[in-house]
């Protein structure tokens, strides 16, 4: 039983080209009725304004503590996904005395060259002003085969339509940290339980980065889920159990 009167708290940290509604949408309320959940959107998305100079992972971590202190939580809980997962890993290295857990979907330490690949030529479609080719591309390599399978050709390509217009301002500058993000030094750092949960038919993140990031940090537990690089749209109900009960016994 969990007496204290303070629920424990669960911080998000959203994907490259997503935000917060856009990655934890489907679950939140999930979320809601078991943490008191606080989180922020990267610049360019949400309501946040868009970034001038180039983002560094520093300051997304910094963002998303300045949060914390805004709603008066102490410690917490990071879910990280995708780009938010060495967001995380750079926020518990760094307060490794505010955070209590991680969960990390889809998660990579540095993107290997073939991510890199994939990463520019998402920039240079998010950058086109061509919103039905940038939707397309990241149907393709997003959702797993049988996800795609799944729909006619006149619901796949109104799934990309949809997915392209829906790409918030900023990306350009999240893919771009992508690109360059380095925290593999940080992963011996961390302390705390960890949870790494791996979508085994990614084909953003393939899942030999999410192992690597597993492999890295002492006592990390892996967990393969079904489906692509997008839990929430795929499987929302299993990736939300997993969300609310990361560690058993571990509510501070």
């Amino acid at each position: 039983m969990h007496h204290s009167t303070s629920r424990p708290a669960l911080l998000l940290a959203h994907g490259a080209g997503g935000s917060l509604e856009r990655n934890y949408g489907p679950v939140m309320d999930r979320l809601t009725a078991r943490y008191t959940v606080i989180g922020a959107d990267y610049p360019g998305a949400g309501g946040t304004p868009r970034a001038l100079r180039p983002l560094e992972l520093d300051g997304l971590a910094d963002q998303l503590v300045a949060v914390a202190d805004a709603k008066g939580v102490e410690r917490f809980t990071v879910s990280g996904f995708s780009l938010g997962g060495p967001v995380a890993i750079r926020l518990a290295a760094w307060y490794p005395e505010r955070v209590t857990g991680l969960v990390l979907t889809a998660p990579f330490a540095r993107a290997d060259a073939q991510v890199r690949l994939t990463a520019r030529v998402w920039r240079a479609l998010a950058e086109s002003g061509d919103p039905d080719t940038l939707g397309r591309f990241l149907c393709a390599h997003a959702l797993s085969p049988a996800a795609l399978e799944a729909m006619d050709p006149q619901e796949l390509e109104s799934a990309a339509k949809e997915t392209g217009a829906g790409v918030p301002e900023g990306t350009p500058e999240h893919v771009e940290l992508v690109e360059r993000l380095d925290v593999t030094a940080d992963l011996a750092r961390i302390t705390v339980p960890t949870l790494v949960v791996s979508p085994v038919d990614d084909h953003l993140i393939p899942p030999r980065l999410h192992g690597a990031v597993a492999a890295g940090i002492p006592g990390a537990r892996l967990e393969e889920i079904p489906g692509g690089h997008l839990p929430f749209a795929e499987h929302p109900d299993r990736w939300a159990a997993l969300l609310t009960a990361p560690f058993p016994g571990g509510e501070e």
